[in-house]
């Protein structure tokens, strides 16, 4: 891959239309990376070969900035702030939406990369985004595109959950048969991806969380709010609650709302027309239930009883 409220149903769709380390056990703790001192042009070069329909010039069209931190391996982890149109009524909802946790779901990159590109109108621009399509860039950048980073660590196993030091190895151990693919880490947040992405929700303060993973074509959802039951043709289907996962901490114990969109498949992009659709859903569900200021961050957020439980 290369460097760079709706008021009705029918306003918001005319809106909206656009004009391996897995192997072996992970060293602990190691520091990250240093952050480079400039900015290397060929990042979209890099990436975009392996997202699905996104370009060069789409890439370095996004608008996307290093923001200090580094994966693993010292790509730096890049990301897009949209602050919302001034309307002098009240503070706007913040949107942290995130694709490529996982380094082998290429389409939960590529789409928000699509995404991006609508940015600019009137349905998205009630809200103060934050964007980071590549969260794990050491995976998708890996000779074979990876599910874990370059430490071999499953990125949405590392999150801080209450009793993850006894419940996430027991997991992988008697759950996932030590799956590699699973492996959560030695600790939490032992991850440099894992450890900017905590931080940033601290910084930023999101009121929802939209984290895109692929393939089981449904949508997911923790946390304080009414779920959503459907974006495009993606149906609420509950996939599970896991030691040590993004829906989890931020869900449930953060008090974020936390939404995760399981796209169909992982290699071969949504149509064009159902990507504006999730997207349109997607932007509707936040004006209508996201609630605002509901990041309070005490760790007391709603546990959700699983009914499914389809390992992710």
């Amino acid at each position: 891959m290369r460097i760079f409220q709706a008021a009705a149903a029918v306003s918001l769709a005319a809106a909206l239309v656009p004009g391996s380390a897995a192997t072996r056990p992970p060293a602990p703790n190691s520091p990250a990376p240093a952050v480079p001192t400039a900015a290397k042009p060929d990042w979209c070069e890099r990436m975009t070969p392996r997202l699905p329909g996104i370009s060069v010039a789409n890439c370095k069209a996004s608008g996307l900035v290093p923001v200090g931190a580094m994966s693993r391996k010292g790509f730096p982890i890049l990301m897009r702030t949209v602050p919302a149109a001034a309307d002098g009524k009240q503070e706007a909802k913040r949107v942290l939406l995130l694709g490529g946790i996982h380094g082998d779901e290429l389409t939960a990159a590529a789409i928000v990369f699509e995404w991006m590109k609508w940015l600019s109108t009137p349905a998205a621009q009630q809200f103060h985004w934050h964007i980071a399509p590549v969260v794990n860039p050491d995976g998708l950048l890996a000779r074979k595109p990876q599910r874990v980073n370059a430490n071999g660590v499953d990125l949405n196993r590392n999150f801080p959950t209450p009793g993850w030091e006894k419940d996430a190895k027991h997991y992988w151990t008697k759950t996932t048969g030590k799956d590699p693919r699973r492996f959560p880490g030695q600790s939490p947040l032992s991850e440099p991806e894992t450890r900017w992405l905590n931080e940033e929700i601290e910084r930023f303060r999101p009121d929802v969380i939209i984290s895109v993973h692929a393939p089981f074509g449904v949508l997911d959802f923790d946390g304080p709010a009414k779920a959503p039951r459907q974006f495009g043709r993606l149906h609420f289907s509950r996939v599970g609650v896991y030691p040590g996962s993004l829906g989890n901490y931020g869900g449930m114990h953060k008090n974020v709302p936390v939404i995760t969109i399981e796209l169909p498949n992982a290699l071969k992009m949504p149509p064009p027309d159902e990507v504006q659709r999730i997207w349109g859903d997607m932007l509707a569900w936040i004006a209508r239930d996201a609630p605002s200021k509901a990041g309070e961050f005490n760790g007391t957020g709603p546990r959700v009883a699983s009914k499914a439980l389809v390992e992710h």
